[in-house]
């Protein structure tokens, strides 16, 4: 695998996968579920590490990014069956944002 690759490439590289290694996707409902306990395993991570509470022995030496990539691979899973080009939904999101947003934050005194 090249060290960078674009979402889409992603995207397709997880499809191949799926088809070849993992046999076939799961329905949608239940990747909605995977995806909501990846979730939950980063944030389990995420409020050990910069939060207020304590590993359990089970949690250490889980990896972030690990963890993150996890959410992201269920969530490239989702938009390939649901026929989302991930590509596209971001550029549309940023779109969005820089016109919804373009004062919004600037003129949040909770930012100063």
């Amino acid at each position: 695998m090249k060290e960078d690759i674009t979402l889409a490439e992603a995207q397709e590289q997880v499809d191949q996968w799926i088809k070849t290694v993992g046999v076939r996707y799961f329905n949608e409902l239940t990747n909605m579920t995977i995806l909501m306990e990846e979730v939950g395993e980063l944030a389990r991570i995420m409020s050990r590490t910069y939060g207020e509470q304590s590993f359990k022995d089970s949690d250490k030496g889980r990896d972030l990014g690990d963890e993150m990539a996890d959410v992201l691979w269920v969530l490239i899973c989702l938009a390939n069956q649901t026929g989302v080009n991930l590509t596209e939904a971001v550029k549309k999101n940023f779109e969005k944002k820089n016109i919804r947003d373009i004062d919004r934050h600037k003129n949040n005194d909770k930012l100063k």
